[in-house]
């Protein structure tokens, strides 16, 4: 179960499936997070695409030969501002893939306005929520709860991410929640309630022993969020702070500007990936016995 390289085949499908020519992103505000943590620019530039826009923006050229590619959560502003642009498109042809299930009053709004019968496909890929590592992902909910009771929006927000990490894997889980919990059993029933209704995108082949959803309440375990863990990824998390696998050091005097922010991605940094889990002492020690080696070879040269 790699979440990383889940994201990743849905984009390159997204990419090569409209076939061969210049293309155009169209992302909003949070696609464009999901795209960039797991494929770098370059990537994206390999595949033809050599337009990036986002799908609020009110200035758009008109460029016919290109086409479309939009990603985009099936919100409703996302779905009134795609109309919009049907209405009155600015590209050849649009492939539009939505990061999660879409309600089919929204494919109908979106069937009405396309008059001059541009759009060539609509399909559901359930990348709707942030990769960080191949094992852990984040839907930047930052604030879920009031007085222990959920949140509408991020109740729906958590329930949506949840149902796309499932499809993305393929797994129908058994659901488990911790019972002296109110926020787990909501959300528990919540993702019964989106597995049933969705039953026929969740009809995966069954396995010898099924896949488990465990929710359990973050209050029953104060003391693990006060740990430090003394790994190369957790401690720079702990310094600096990693927000989406960026690493803002803006607020350093005289640093360069190509370094105010930096990529922390074990899918684009071959460093990164080698050390991320590695204890902090033991990878500081191993890039001072790899840089000293390096400088005695120099020296020698």
């Amino acid at each position: 179960m790699d979440v990383v390289q889940a994201i990743r085949l849905y984009i390159s499908r997204m990419l090569e499936e409209c076939g061969p020519g210049m293309k155009v992103l169209i992302m909003d505000k949070e696609t464009i997070t999901i795209v960039s943590m797991v494929y770098s620019q370059s990537e994206v530039l390999q595949k033809e695409v050599f337009l990036f826009e986002r799908i609020d923006s009110r200035s758009r050229e008109a460029l016919k030969h290109l086409k479309c590619i939009c990603f985009l959560r099936p919100t409703r502003e996302n779905v009134e501002a795609l109309s919009q642009e049907l209405k009155d498109p600015c590209y050849g042809a649009y492939f539009i893939y939505f990061s999660n299930v879409i309600e089919k009053s929204d494919v109908k709004a979106l069937a009405e306005a396309d008059d001059q019968e541009v759009v060539r496909e609509v399909q559901e890929f359930f990348g709707d929520y942030m990769a960080i590592n191949p094992h852990v992902f984040s839907l930047n909910v930052t604030c879920c709860c009031e007085n222990l009771t959920w949140l509408p929006k991020a109740l729906k927000r958590t329930v949506q991410g949840l149902a796309s990490v499932l499809l993305s894997l393929k797994k129908c889980p058994v659901i488990r929640y911790q019972n002296s919990s109110e926020v787990c059993k909501r959300l528990a029933e919540s993702m019964r309630q989106v597995i049933s209704k969705e039953a026929a995108l969740f009809d995966f082949r069954r396995t010898d022993i099924a896949p488990v959803l465990l929710i359990v309440d973050r209050r029953e375990d104060a003391v693990s969020a006060l740990l430090n863990q003394w790994t190369y990824q957790a401690m720079v998390h702990e310094l600096l702070g990693i927000n989406n696998n960026r690493v803002d050091l803006s607020g350093v005097s005289g640093i360069s500007s190509e370094l105010k922010e930096v990529v922390m991605s074990a899918e684009q940094d071959e460093f990164y990936a080698n050390v991320s889990g590695g204890a902090c002492v033991e990878v500081l020690s191993r890039t001072c016995t790899s840089t000293s080696a390096r400088s005695r070879t120099t020296s020698r040269l």
